[in-house]
């Protein structure tokens, strides 16, 4: 191989080297220490970090705003994300019973990171670097009570049926901002009642495009797991306005079979 064949090979080497490196420095860490208030860590919960520039800050009162990072914390009480860089809202959650990623439900212990004035916090992630939050003591059991479910909220109402129109209990509805509905949603509601119904919370005057399953998280189905969305033969967007509480939106869901529609 002569010289300026080996050299070329060399700086080919060198340029993809210096461009995966520029690709991982694009990523810093968020850690720091979430504890209960006014008692010990928050053991063996998860830390939820939500993205400043891709939806509005969590506000568990109006909406649910579905994570963008979900990091375990540790028995003592730490975490460490690595996280795109960017400025992020930061929250936690330590379940009564499970490990579901989901709403907090009562007496979970919570806590969204909030400033001096109560507003959600942001924290700056820059590329390559660390940023620690420090200790924060603000995890205490969530209260149903504070949730504003009429006044106040923007919203999507409706039910969950089979298809003998039966209700489904228990499902979520997860609502996307493009029809292909894949990647993370923006939005989930609580799980449907007994008689199928839901009220999915949002935010701001916009389109949504809802698919229904009875798991937080994403992957196949397993047969048995309901799935569906709304719009039968292809995705219909709801439109809803800020202040708007939109009703009557049925989304009819099936038991998955484990077979696509081109098996038999």
């Amino acid at each position: 191989m002569g010289q300026a064949r080996i050299f070329a090979l060399f700086l080919l080497i060198f340029f993809m080297a210096a461009t995966a490196g520029a690709a991982e420095q694009k990523t810093g860490f968020l850690s720091g220490r979430l504890m209960i208030k006014n008692g010990g860590p928050l053991a063996d919960g998860m830390a939820f970090l939500f993205n400043h520039a891709a939806g509005p800050p969590p506000s568990p009162e109006k909406y649910w705003r579905v994570p963008d990072e979900i990091v375990p914390i540790d028995k003592d009480g730490r975490f460490k994300a690595e996280l795109l860089e960017g400025k992020y809202y930061l929250g936690a959650i330590k379940r009564l019973a499970g490990k579901e990623i989901g709403p907090p439900q009562e007496g979970d212990f919570f806590l969204i990171s909030r400033d001096t004035s109560g507003e959600p916090k942001t924290y700056l992630v820059n590329k390559g670097g660390e940023t620690d939050v420090g200790t924060i003591a603000e995890a205490a059991p969530f209260k149903r009570a504070t949730l504003k479910l009429k006044e106040g909220i923007t919203a999507i109402e409706g039910t969950v049926v089979g298809p003998t129109g039966k209700p489904i209990d228990g499902a979520l509805v997860f609502a996307f901002l493009t029809p292909s509905m894949v990647g993370k949603p923006v939005f989930v509601s609580e799980r449907t009642d007994k008689d199928g119904k839901f009220l999915l919370r949002v935010f701001g005057s916009d389109h949504y495009y809802l698919k229904t399953r009875d798991v937080y998280g994403g992957g196949p189905p397993k047969v048995g797991s309901v799935i569906g969305s709304y719009g039968e033969d292809a995705p219909i967007a709801v439109n809803v306005k800020a202040g708007e509480i939109k009703k009557g939106i049925e989304i009819k869901v099936v038991r998955f079979t484990g077979q696509g529609p081109k098996q038999k």
